[in-house]
């Protein structure tokens, strides 16, 4: 059996995004951009499966279809069945606040929520960050059979990178049609997102495919680089940080329905590039911290659990807003701990009956 591919870095880059995403929940949306860290999920999650399935088709030719959808469904569904059933019995009984809907559980359960959201729908606390898992869940159904038959109609990893990348100027060009000629959203709320443009997977699927051109092309663990580490950590990394920086402060909401999530898929392709390639830089040595590795590998869990535990402590905890948050912190982390050692852990096992060969 081949060993597990792992790139430590990434795991501290993981815990850095599920911070961003905490802090945001938390209260400070108005200072720390959460979407950035569900981007960031993205873009890595799209990176990874894409290099993974790389490797296979590398190695085999191709793709065990049945095996790709087996580690998939053993990764992802066991937590999140679980924290939904908890979810609809803390509901149920009236322990959270914000109304509780069955057919809002069935869309999530469905992996439908984001367009449920989108339609108006109800979202019972503690579920207003499973979007993203169904925005993931639609891509992954559709993309290792388009990533093979992309290998087959162009064999050249430069023309596969070339055809993601525009497909990520198709989405582009969907939402600006949505925002600008369907004007499915008031340019004149400023409001920090809109679910049509933010939670739909045909407007957020660029976030992955971004993840996925690194991954086919200048991949910075399979492909040797150019050895010019000064211009990337000097030059090219700085001026990619700077965009980003420029797309918090942004503030128009066309521009943010729109060009921030392209811009900033685009910033992170040199990020991830460093991260990945120089995780000895003086800067990026802390993502290998051992207890900062840990909180990327409990980032799933803690994602999946830290939105209703921030819902049950202002609900039940009389307490000021900077304690809710250390409290809620704490007990998602330990939360986290727990589902990944009797959960994922054991999930992790059985996967590997599925390994690619």
């Amino acid at each position: 059996m081949t060993k597990p591919f792992h790139i430590p870095s990434l795991d501290g880059l993981r815990a850095v995004a599920i911070f961003i995403v905490f802090l945001s929940h938390a209260g400070l949306s108005h200072i720390v951009p959460g979407l950035f860290g569900v981007t960031i999920f993205f873009f890595l999650s799209g990176y990874l499966i894409t290099t993974l399935m790389r490797m296979e088709c590398e190695r085999t030719g191709s793709v065990n279809l049945c095996d790709f959808y087996m580690r998939r469904a053993l990764r992802i569904f066991p937590p999140f069945y679980l924290v939904l059933g908890v979810i609809a019995l803390l509901g149920v009984n009236g322990w959270t606040h914000g109304g509780f809907s069955w057919a809002a559980m069935a869309a999530q359960a469905g992996f439908i929520s984001n367009y449920w959201e989108i339609q108006g729908g109800l979202q019972p606390a503690g579920t207003e960050v499973m979007w993203s898992l169904a925005v993931e869940e639609h891509f992954y159904l559709l993309f290792p059979l388009f990533y093979l038959a992309l290998r087959r109609v162009l064999p050249d990893r430069k023309h596969q990178f070339m055809a993601i990348l525009s497909l990520c100027g198709l989405v582009l060009a969907w939402r600006m049609f949505l925002v600008h000629g369907w004007q499915v959203i008031d340019l004149h709320n400023g409001s920090a997102h809109h679910p049509r443009t933010c939670h739909g997977t045909d407007t957020r699927l660029d976030g992955l495919l971004f993840g996925c051109a690194l991954a086919v092309f200048g991949n910075p663990a399979l492909d040797a680089g150019s050895g010019r580490r000064g211009l990337m950590l000097w030059i090219i990394l700085p001026i990619s940080i700077a965009v980003l920086l420029a797309s918090f402060v942004l503030r128009d909401v066309a521009f943010r329905e729109t060009w921030r999530y392209t811009i900033q898929g685009l910033a992170l392709i040199p990020v991830f590039i460093a991260v990945i390639r120089y995780a000895d830089w003086l800067p990026f040595r802390f993502l290998n911290w051992a207890w900062v590795r840990k909180m990327g590998v409990l980032s799933y869990a803690f994602y999946l659990v830290h939105s209703l535990v921030i819902a049950l402590v202002k609900t039940h905890l009389p307490i000021s807003k900077l304690w809710q948050g250390v409290t809620a912190f704490i007990l998602s982390m330990a939360l986290a701990w727990l589902m990944n050692a009797f959960i994922e852990k054991p999930c992790a096992k059985l996967k590997k009956r599925f390994a690619a060969k």
